[in-house]
């Protein structure tokens, strides 16, 4: 898939990108510093991290996960929501099309609203079966 893009799209994106896509355990940055790896031997954890920030901030891919918590992420940039398991952290993609819910202006508190992520959590099976 050829992305359309006002900026340069270098190999070490392009890698990265395409690595993140693989997938959908929405991996942290040191798991996809593993991941490309495999690919770029000779890549530094620092550009890793620096270019999934601009592959965020230019909308070709997501963070997901609260404030505070470590920061995984996602390959698939259009908006969907995600179920979060408490005890392991594990991220995964819920199967349902949600609707952003629409606020009247005056429920918006002076804010511009650009986006709406929605996570759910709770507890894995794997997990809740480890504590029965």
């Amino acid at each position: 898939m050829e992305e359309q893009t006002q900026f340069r799209l270098s190999k070490q994106r392009k890698v990265i990108l395409e690595e993140l896509r693989k997938v959908t355990s929405h991996p942290t940055a040191d798991e996809v510093y593993d991941m490309v790896r495999k690919i770029m031997p000779r890549i530094s954890l620092g550009t890793v991290y620096r270019n999934l920030e601009f592959l965020c901030a230019q909308g070709l891919a997501r963070k997901v996960g609260p404030a505070g918590a470590q920061k995984r992420f996602d390959g698939n940039a259009m908006p969907h929501a995600h179920i979060r398991c408490k005890t392991c952290h594990r991220v995964e993609d819920v199967p349902v099309h949600l609707e952003a819910p629409l606020l009247a202006q005056e429920d918006c508190m002076g804010f511009d609203i650009d986006e709406c992520n929605i996570e759910f959590e709770g507890t894995c099976p794997a997990c809740a079966s480890k504590t029965c």
